[in-house]
């Protein structure tokens, strides 16, 4: 593989060395069935009942991992326009949401706050969920639901209006869908055919049909086929193609599109020096792949060591973190990176002001820390958008 030269994690990952790692007194490996999460929790968005950061993973109310298919955070941090919030996609297709809800980005019909997950009512049948910034998709039965701010036409729906949705609402015309994506003001969805479609806020050329202009209805990304994956930052897009490589758009003044340039992009571009990729991740303002070897590249936003490779500067190219292996899941907010990792363990690296690693301190690491255990049956990892709250399930 034609890639830039290799840097290593400041602290090499050892499996052996994890387990003698400080952990939390409640993380026994194993032992535990209850979904984590942990960081900031001002608008209830840990679903813990309070209101209270937790420097360690804490148990969100009544929903254990055997439960959930699939957790995304949205929202970002502090401040009274964060709104941050989680939806769960539970297993029986039903979903919870808790946290902030001031564009009834909890599909409850309110926009009352609630710090515990309850279940938005008559939501069933569904397939996939993803929160962006301030809005809901969901997946049911290959049409996709919408619901939360529409103040840049996030949601679809092909009305003449930026009116928030407090309950799921359809998007217009598409259909055959299997995978959504929600961003900062936009949406993308992966149709089974394996063409993308964007809608939303249409800044730094985020929908990626070769304009910025902002889209009320679902709009195909030209000269884009055979998409196996998408995965969405506040506002980029990486996709994988069935042979293993990965394009991006969007925003690109932390090298978040991988192309060697700071540049934004209105149509997609190549990642520069990755083939053979197997999995894709997009955090807030950067990118990772997992690799076929099992090892694993990150590039884009890294100002707070949030890509782990022993610096501070931004990577407008990808580098490959050879110390880092068995990575089943990657998530992160604006400043920093978690990981579930094969052996069940979740570690972080990056920024901790708001103890957003889950280590029991608010300390920023030099090299990598352990939120969990290897055995405590983790093996996802999801955070808020542009915020500092973690979940494991």
């Amino acid at each position: 593989m034609n890639l830039p030269a290799r840097t290593t994690l400041l602290a090499a990952l050892s499996l052996a060395a994890l387990t003698t790692t400080c952990l939390p007194v409640h993380a026994a490996a194993g032992t535990d069935p209850w979904v984590r999460a942990w960081g900031e929790n001002a608008q209830g968005q840990l679903g813990n009942g309070s209101v209270l950061a937790q420097q360690t993973p804490a148990a969100v109310t009544g929903i254990t991992r055997d439960d959930v298919r699939e957790l995304s955070g949205g929202g970002g941090g502090t401040g009274t326009t964060a709104n941050p919030f989680a939806v769960a996609l539970l297993k029986d297709g039903t979903v919870k949401s808790w946290g902030s809800n001031a564009t009834g980005q909890l599909g409850n019909g309110t926009l009352t706050a609630q710090p515990f997950p309850a279940t938005v009512a008559g939501l069933s049948g569904v397939s996939e969920v993803s929160a962006g910034l301030n809005h809901v998709l969901a997946v049911r039965g290959g049409r996709v639901l919408a619901w939360g701010s529409n103040a840049s036409k996030q949601l679809g729906t092909g009305q003449d209006t930026t009116n928030p949705y407090k309950a799921p609402i359809p998007v217009q015309s598409l259909d055959k869908v299997k995978d959504v994506a929600a961003g900062c003001d936009f949406s993308v969805a992966l149709r089974q055919d394996g063409t993308v479609w964007t809608w939303g806020k249409g800044d730094n050329g985020r929908l990626g049909t070769g304009n910025n202009t902002t889209r009320e209805t679902p709009q195909k990304v030209p000269d884009l086929v055979d998409v196996e994956s998408v995965a969405v930052g506040c506002d980029h897009v990486l996709a994988l193609t069935a042979d293993g490589t990965v394009k991006a758009w969007g925003k690109g003044a932390e090298g978040q599109l991988g192309n060697d340039s700071v540049t934004d992009s209105n149509k997609p571009v190549d990642v520069a020096y990755l083939d053979a990729v197997a999995k894709i991740f997009a955090t807030s303002a950067s990118g990772f792949a997992v690799l076929d070897d099992g090892s694993l590249a990150g590039w884009g936003k890294n100002t707070d060591r949030q890509l782990g490779d022993g610096t501070n500067a931004n990577r407008t190219t990808p580098v490959v973190l050879d110390s880092l292996k068995g990575v089943q899941s990657i998530s992160g907010g604006a400043d920093f990176t978690v990981a579930a990792l094969d052996d069940g363990s979740v570690i972080g690296w990056g920024a901790n002001a708001a103890a957003q690693l889950g280590d029991g301190s608010t300390t920023a690491p030099p090299g990598t820390t352990v939120a969990l255990p290897p055995g405590s049956g983790i093996t996802q990892v999801a955070t808020t958008v542009t915020g500092k709250s973690a979940y494991a399930y």
